[in-house]
């Protein structure tokens, strides 16, 4: 791993919302906004963000665990911008609080996890898995 990078170091990511991004179930559309699951996967990739400057060739990071607060809602066609901030980063583990915005509003904040792990690892743990 790469020690790029501190506690309090930030990235900053942008999305717009669409109308794949609002809350469907089996394929019937609860809410023409932005779904939390929707805003889960963005999340997940603003913090990864971090993970791809961080991980060596043979590593890769899988994640750990997403806390949302979905606090209020973000419309089709509004600019999502998700703050990342480093929290912890510990051995493997890089732990990131962030917050959503739309202009000033606050759409949603948390927390992600992940751990990085060379690439053999989860070779191993998946092959074992399957068994």
């Amino acid at each position: 791993m790469k020690q790029v990078y501190k506690v309090g170091d930030k990235k900053h990511y942008k999305k717009l919302v669409t109308k794949e991004d609002v809350a469907k179930f089996n394929g019937t559309t609860v809410h023409h906004v932005c779904s939390t699951f929707a805003l889960a996967r963005e999340i997940e990739w603003s913090t990864r963000l971090f993970v791809l400057d961080i991980k060596e060739e043979d590593e890769e990071g899988v994640g750990t665990m997403l806390t949302i607060n979905h606090i209020g809602p973000a419309f089709i066609g509004e600019e999502l911008l998700i703050e990342a901030t480093i929290k912890t980063f510990s051995k493997n583990e890089l732990i990131c609080k962030y917050s959503v915005h739309v202009n000033d509003r606050l759409i949603a904040k948390g927390e992600t996890g992940q751990k990085i792990f060379k690439k053999k690892v989860f070779e191993k743990i998946f092959d074992k898995d399957r068994k």
